[in-house]
Order: structure tokens, then C-alpha cells, then sequence
């Protein structure tokens, strides 16, 4: 299938963010993930800043990374392969059917928990220490997925 030189140029474009996106929220979960993320550790957030400037970037990566390969990248591959977008969970459907992303419900869990981890950490730290454990065991999830776009979006670019 070819595709168009402005559809090459923005998947193009795609795959060089996804993967600074990847090693960026990779880099970010190794540091604060060294040690288990706990209720203690959470409690030191608001005297120990380098703890915090990690969590922050965690979150921030997290969702950014999910954003861009559900709100972008998912989009303009489905364009590529001639098929119209649709509704965020048809797409996802989609995805889920040409195994791009493990499964559409997985994803909208991943969805609410980065939604939980932005909304509700600043008041109930035993919330935030239970999302970032959960957040911590989909970051393979979310790398997963951009791999496989990317690899089809490679696919694309060089026919």
C-alpha cells in the first residue's frame, strides 16, 4: 500500500517521538522504581523534591506516551492502511484486532488509571501508591504498543 507523501512524513514524525517518548518514560520508571513505591514513599514526596520531580515526570511520560499512541499515532495508522478513524474505542477495537495493543479494555483501564494518578494524588497517597504500582506493571503494556505501531508505520513508510 502506498501512501501519501504528507501520511510518510507525519508517521515519520510519529515514530521518532514514540521512541523518545518510550526511553524517556523507560528512564523515568527505572529511577522511580528502584526501590517499591509505597505509602512511606509516598509520604516523603512533599520534603524530598528529587521523589517528587519523579513522580511528576512518571505521570507526565505515562500519560503523554498513552496519549500520543491512542490520540495520534492509532489514527493516522488507521488513515494509512485506508481505513477511516473512529470513536477512541473503535479505534481501539481495531488496534486490538491487528494486535497492536493487547486488548481495548486494558487500555481504557490504563486510560482511568492515568486519570487516577493525575487527579487524585495530591490527596490520598495510599491511591497514589497503589496507581503507581499499577501504572509501574502497564509501562511494558504502553512500550508494547508503540513497538508495534511503530514497526507498522516502518512497514508503511518503506513500500
Amino acid at each position: 500500500m502506498k501512501i501519501s507523501p504528507a501520511q510518510h512524513e507525519r508517521l515519520t514524525f510519529l515514530c521518532r517521538i514514540t521512541q523518545k517518548e518510550i526511553q524517556h518514560l523507560l528512564d523515568t520508571d527505572r529511577r522511580l522504581f528502584a526501590d517499591l513505591f509505597t505509602i512511606d514513599a509516598a509520604q516523603k514526596i512533599d520534603t524530598d523534591p528529587i521523589l517528587a520531580e519523579r513522580l511528576d515526570a512518571f505521570v507526565s511520560r505515562f500519560g503523554r506516551l498513552q496519549d500520543n499512541l491512542g490520540d495520534k499515532f492509532l489514527p493516522q495508522l488507521l488513515l494509512a492502511l485506508a481505513e477511516k478513524p473512529g470513536a477512541a474505542i473503535d479505534n481501539l477495537d481495531r488496534a486490538e484486532r491487528l494486535d497492536w495493543i493487547e486488548s481495548a479494555e486494558t487500555w481504557l483501564e490504563i486510560r482511568k488509571l492515568r486519570n487516577q494518578m493525575v487527579h487524585e494524588y495530591i490527596e490520598d497517597l495510599a491511591i497514589l501508591a497503589s496507581a503507581l504500582q499499577a501504572g509501574h506493571q502497564h509501562v511494558a503494556t504502553l512500550v508494547a504498543a508503540g513497538q508495534k505501531m511503530m514497526i507498522e508505520a516502518q512497514r508503511l513508510i518503506n513500500h
